[in-house]
């Protein structure tokens, strides 16, 4: 950028370790990095990002756009932390410490509200914020002499598959009690089509961040 400029340039950040682009806007994508910042950026400027959240003071390991809300995405880091935010403010929405590094947090595909994280203490931690903001629905402890660093959902099935660093790969089936927070396959049962449960899976994330502060209401 020239000398003077107030847009924020490229060059000289920290390495970068997570990205991930927006499902609904293609355009924008986020970038987290080994100090702790992360990057929004867009495909529209190849020189500069468009803005920066400061919220883990450790390496960022990923960053999830959530894929019914456009506006929200979640991140995880060395400092034991994931933290929910809002693109459209650079303070994070929630903060949840884990008690250990967090080497991978995942969105589900059948709820909005519903996400999983993995510490290097060998923990799964299963949350749903409709119906608990601040601690998990599940915490199992997968694996004694290993880290988790890496979780995905099955996009059909009630599965989540856990890797570890020793090059291990656990699979779980999500228990009836956490089933029961799905409602997606209750809304394919009775004809809604995938835009009608796309909006209401981004209204149950919209009553979420209402009840954590009016101005999303």
């Amino acid at each position: 950028s020239k000398e003077g400029s107030d847009d924020p340039a490229l060059s000289g950040l920290a390495g970068g370790c997570a990205f991930d682009f927006n499902k609904k806007l293609d355009d924008l994508f986020l970038v987290g990095t080994e100090e702790g910042s992360i990057h929004e950026c867009s495909k529209a400027y190849r020189g500069q990002y468009i803005k920066t959240y400061d919220g883990h003071h450790m390496g960022v390991h990923r960053v999830r756009w959530n894929p019914f809300h456009a506006d929200v995405f979640i991140s995880c880091s060395a400092d034991w932390t994931v933290k929910l935010w809002d693109h459209k403010t650079t303070s994070c929405i929630l903060n949840f410490d884990l008690g250990s590094a967090v080497g991978d947090v995942c969105w589900s595909p059948y709820s909005s509200t519903v996400f999983a994280a993995v510490t290097t203490d060998g923990t799964v931690h299963v949350f749903d914020l409709s119906k608990n903001k601040r601690e998990p629905l599940c915490a199992q402890r997968v694996v004694k002499r290993a880290h988790l660093t890496n979780a995905s959902f099955n996009m059909n099935d009630f599965i989540l598959i856990v890797g570890d660093d020793r090059g291990g790969v656990h699979s779980m089936k999500l228990s009836p009690n956490l089933r029961k927070i799905v409602s997606c396959d209750e809304e394919k049962k009775e004809g809604a089509k995938e835009g009608d449960i796309d909006a209401a899976q981004k209204s149950k994330m919209v009553k979420v961040l209402a009840s954590i502060d009016k101005k999303y209401a």
